[in-house]
C-alpha cells in the first residue's frame, strides 16, 4: 500500500460502457446496493440469527426475519405493515433516530432478545409488542405517548421502556407495569441518554440492567443549566420556533447523576460519582456477577477517563485506574469485565489503539504494533481468547482477529484477506455474525465458527441476475487505492474511480471529501456512497478520495494534527491531493470541483478559502461555519473551551476568510437541522452578500441533517450534479 497511485492507476480499459446509472435511480427502491439488513443478532441460544430486513419495494420500511442456524431457512417474524399501527412517533424518539443516523426509516428500528430466546420485544409505531418464534405477536402496550428504549433484563423475568420522561417496568407474565420514577418532566428525565452522549459520545442508552436483575442503574439527567437555543424549523407550509436546551460550545452541560434501583421500586441509592458535576457519564457496565457497577467518568475537557466501581447496595465508589492523554481520549465499548474479576480494556498510550488486561493492579498488553484494534466482538472465557477487529495488515481492510488473554501471542486472523469485516458474537463467544464487503461486492452476512468458517449464509446479497444492481454491472468500475506522501512526510491513503480512459483524454474529478476526526473514508469495502460515485463515473467523472491527517485508525499522531487547529493539517493535506492529480496525464486540471457533507461542507468552504482558483467549483452540504454553535463535547474535544480560550475557535472557523471564496459555490441545507443548524449557513450567506460575492444555494423546507428520503435526496444530487455540469463541464442546465 505504500506504492503510490501513479504506479497503481495504469491504463484502464476503452470500451463503451452499457448499463450506465441514472442519477434518479441511486435513491428509489429496491436499493442498488441490494438488501442492507439492521441489527443483525444470535439468538441468546444460538439456534436463530434474527435480523431487520428492508422491503424490496421500499428500503426505509424495515420487518424482523428470523433464520435458522441449522438449516439456513428465513421467514419474516414480524411484518410491520400488519402489526403497526401507522401512528406518529414522538418527537424524543424523532430525534433519537436522528442521532442513531436511522432518520427516515420506518417499521420496526429496533428489538431485544428475552434470555430464554422464546420471545422477542418489538416497538413498533410508539408501542410495544412480544413476538414469539411461532409467529404470534402480542400487543403489550397501547398508549398516546411512545414508549422509548425498551429492554428485557437480564433473567427475563421483566421488561422496560421509558415514556414520558420515567423508567418503567412491566412483569414479562402478566404485562402489569409500574413507574419507578413519577418526578420526569420538564428539563428533567430518567434513563434517557442526554443529547451529547447520543450524538457525541456513542452512548445511545440512560439505563442498564444487573446480571440478576437486582438493580438497574439509571441516569437522571437535569437539562436546566443547559442554555435554551431559539431554533427555526422551517417547514414547507409554516415555520416552528423551537426552543432547545442545547449545549453549545463553552456553555454549560446537563447535570448527570446515576441511581441504582431496585424493580419493586423499593430501594434508590445515588451513586457516588464525585463532587464535581461537570463530567460526562461515559459507559456503565456490570460486573458479571452483579456485585459491582463499572462507570466510565469522562472529564469536562475529555482529557482524563475514570474508570469506578460502585457497590450497587451502598453508592460508594473506587477509582481503579485513569486514562489520560494531553489532547484528548477516545472513548471506546471495549472494556470488558471477566468473571475472574480481572478487565479488559483499550488504550492509545502506545499511540495506537491496543487490548490490555487489568488484574489486581497490575497490566499486561495484549496487541500491539503500528496498528489499531477497532472493537472487541467477543471474549470466550472458556478458551481465555479476545475476538477483535482490527487493521494489522492494512489501515483500509478491516479483519476478525483473535488473541489469548493468558498468554498473549501474535494476533490470528479468523475472517479472509480481500473484505472489510465487521463481527458480533454471541456472549459465550461460540460463533460470529460476520458483516464483509469488498468494491466488488455489495455488503454479505454470514454465520461462522470462531476459525471463521461459513456455516451459513444470512444475507448472500449475491449479484446475480435478479440483484437490483445487475443492469448496471457492464458498467461497474472497481476503485483503485494508493497512498501519497503529504506534507508532513505521512502516507496518506487515497481511492479513485475512474471511466474508461481515451489515449491522450483529460477528465474532470469530483474530489469527495469528509476529513473530519474518526471519518475514515479511504476503505477497501462497498460503501454506501458508491452506486452514487459510479454513477457520477457515467457520466464521465474521475471521483477521487483521500484521508487527511485527523482521521482514525491510523495512531494518535496522525489522528492529533487537528488539535487546536481545525481546517488546517486537514486542507493541507486535501491540497497535496489536489496537486497530485493536477501531474497525471489523464486529469484535466482546469475542471476539479470539490464536494462535501457536514464536516465534509466545512472543509469544501476552507480549500476554497485557503486556495482561490484551485477549484473549478465547490459544493458545501450542511456545513459548519462557526464552531461555537455546535456542542460542547464534539468541539471541545478538538478545539479547547472558548469560554476559556478562544482564539482555537476563531483560527478554525469558517466565516472570516468567506470572503476570499473566488470559485463558483453552490450551499445546501436542511431549514430544520438540528445538529448542524441552518444559521451556519444563513450567517454564511450574510457574509458573502455584504462582501458581493455570488453564491448559489439551495435549502429544504422541513429537512434535518440527513435531507432523507427518495424525493429529497434525488433533489440534491441533480441540484449538485447540474451545478457541476453547468460550472466545471460548461454544460448549463435545461
Amino acid at each position: 500500500m505504500r506504492t503510490t497511485l501513479a504506479c497503481l492507476l495504469l491504463a484502464v480499459a476503452t470500451s463503451a460502457i452499457a448499463g450506465d446509472i441514472p442519477l434518479e435511480r441511486v435513491f428509489s427502491s429496491p436499493a442498488l446496493s441490494g438488501p442492507t439488513p439492521r441489527e443483525a443478532r444470535l439468538s441468546p441460544d444460538g439456534r436463530f440469527v434474527t435480523l431487520l430486513k428492508n422491503r424490496p419495494d421500499d428500503k426505509e420500511r424495515f420487518d424482523l426475519w428470523a433464520i435458522d442456524t441449522a438449516t439456513g431457512t428465513d421467514r419474516m417474524l414480524v411484518d410491520s405493515k400488519k402489526i403497526g399501527t401507522g401512528a406518529a412517533i414522538s418527537e424524543e424518539e424523532k430525534m433519537r433516530r436522528e442521532r442513531a443516523r436511522i432518520a427516515g426509516t420506518k417499521g420496526i428500528t429496533e428489538y431485544g432478545w428475552a434470555p430464554d430466546s422464546k420471545s422477542i420485544l418489538v416497538p413498533i409505531d410508539g408501542d410495544l409488542y412480544l413476538s414469539t418464534l411461532d409467529g404470534n405477536v402480542r400487543r403489550l402496550t397501547e398508549t398516546a405517548a411512545t414508549e422509548i428504549d425498551p429492554k428485557v433484563s437480564e433473567t427475563g423475568r421483566y421488561l422496560s421502556f421509558l415514556r414520558d420522561q420515567n423508567l418503567y417496568v412491566m412483569d414479562s407474565a402478566n404485562a402489569k407495569e409500574r413507574p419507578l420514577t413519577s418526578d420526569g418532566r420538564g428539563t428533567l428525565s430518567w434513563g434517557a441518554a442526554e443529547f451529547v452522549a447520543q450524538e457525541e459520545l456513542g452512548r445511545d442508552t440512560g439505563y442498564w440492567w444487573s446480571p440478576d436483575d437486582r438493580y438497574i442503574a439509571v441516569a437522571r439527567v437535569d437539562e436546566s443549566p443547559v442554555a435554551v437555543v431559539k431554533r427555526a424549523a422551517i417547514g414547507a407550509s409554516g415555520t416552528s420556533l423551537i426552543e432547545q436546551r442545547y449545549p453549545a460550545a463553552g456553555t454549560r452541560n446537563a447535570i448527570v447523576d446515576l441511581y441504582l434501583l431496585t424493580p419493586d421500586g423499593g430501594s434508590r441509592v445515588k451513586a457516588d460519582l464525585g463532587s464535581n458535576p461537570d463530567y460526562y457519564l461515559a459507559r456503565v457496565d456490570w460486573a458479571k456477577d452483579g456485585r459491582s457497577l463499572y462507570v466510565q467518568r469522562l472529564s469536562r475537557d475529555q482529557k482524563r477517563l475514570d474508570l469506578i466501581r460502585v457497590d450497587p447496595a451502598t453508592g460508594r465508589s473506587t477509582l481503579l485506574f485513569s486514562e489520560s492523554s494531553p489532547t484528548w481520549v477516545n472513548l471506546t465499548d471495549n472494556f470488558k469485565p471477566l468473571k475472574d474479576g480481572s478487565l479488559i480494556w483499550s488504550s492509545e498510550r502506545s499511540g495506537f489503539s491496543h487490548l490490555y488486561r487489568w488484574k489486581a493492579g497490575k497490566w499486561t498488553q495484549l496487541t500491539r504494533g503500528s496498528w489499531a484494534v477497532e472493537k472487541v466482538a467477543g471474549v470466550d472465557e472458556a478458551a481465555t481468547r479476545i475476538y477483535f477487529t482490527g487493521t494489522v495488515e492494512t489501515p483500509i481492510e478491516q479483519q476478525l482477529y483473535w488473541v489469548e488473554y493468558e498468554r498473549p501471542g501474535a494476533p490470528v486472523r479468523v475472517t479472509e484477506k480481500g473484505w472489510y469485516n465487521n463481527a458480533v458474537m454471541d456472549k459465550a463467544a461460540t460463533h460470529a455474525l460476520v458483516t464483509r464487503s469488498n468494491p466488488s461486492q455489495p455488503s454479505q452476512t454470514y454465520l461462522a465458527d470462531t476459525g471463521g468458517r461459513r456455516i451459513a449464509w444470512v444475507q448472500e446479497n449475491a449479484l446475480d441476475a435478479s440483484h437490483p444492481y445487475a443492469p448496471y454491472l457492464d458498467s461497474h468500475v472497481k476503485p483503485t487505492f494508493g497512498s501519497i506522501v503529504g506534507p508532513d512526510g505521512s502516507n496518506l491513503y487515497c481511492r479513485m474511480l475512474s471511466p474508461p480512459r481515451i489515449p491522450g483524454k483529460r477528465y474532470p474529478v469530483y474530489l469527495y471529501v469528509y476529513g473530519g476526526p474518526h471519518g475514515q473514508q479511504v476503505t477497501d469495502a462497498w460503501y454506501s456512497a458508491l452506486p452514487l460515485h459510479e454513477a457520477l463515473v457515467d457520466k464521465g467523472w474521475i471521483v477521487f478520495t483521500i484521508d487527511n491527517r485527523g482521521t482514525n485508525r491510523r495512531g494518535t499522531r496522525f489522528e492529533n494534527a487537528v488539535y487546536r487547529s481545525m481546517g488546517d493539517a486537514e486542507v493541507q493535506d486535501q491540497l497535496a491531493g489536489v496537486e497530485w492529480l493536477k501531474k497525471q496525464p489523464f486529469v484535466d486540471p482546469k475542471k476539479i470541483a470539490v464536494q462535501g457533507w457536514s464536516y465534509g461542507g466545512y472543509m469544501t468552504l476552507k480549500l476554497l478559502e485557503k486556495a482561490p482558483g484551485t477549484f473549478a467549483a465547490g459544493v458545501a452540504v450542511a456545513p459548519v461555519t462557526e464552531w461555537e454553535l455546535y456542542d460542547t463535547a464534539y468541539t471541545e474535544r478538538y478545539l479547547g473551551n472558548p469560554a476559556v480560550d478562544p482564539t482555537p475557535y476563531q483560527t478554525s472557523n469558517a466565516l472570516d476568510d468567506a470572503v476570499k471564496i473566488q470559485d463558483p459555490l453552490l450551499l445546501v441545507h436542511g431549514m430544520s437541522d438540528d445538529n448542524v443548524v441552518f444559521q451556519n449557513s444563513t450567517e454564511l450567506y450574510a457574509r458573502l452578500q455584504q462582501a458581493k460575492r455570488p453564491f448559489e444555494m439551495m435549502a429544504y423546507p422541513g429537512a434535518t441533517h440527513a435531507i432523507a428520503g427518495e424525493g429529497p435526496q434525488t433533489h440534491v444530487w441533480t441540484t449538485i450534479t447540474r451545478f457541476l455540469e453547468d460550472k466545471v463541464l460548461g454544460k448549463p442546465a435545461n
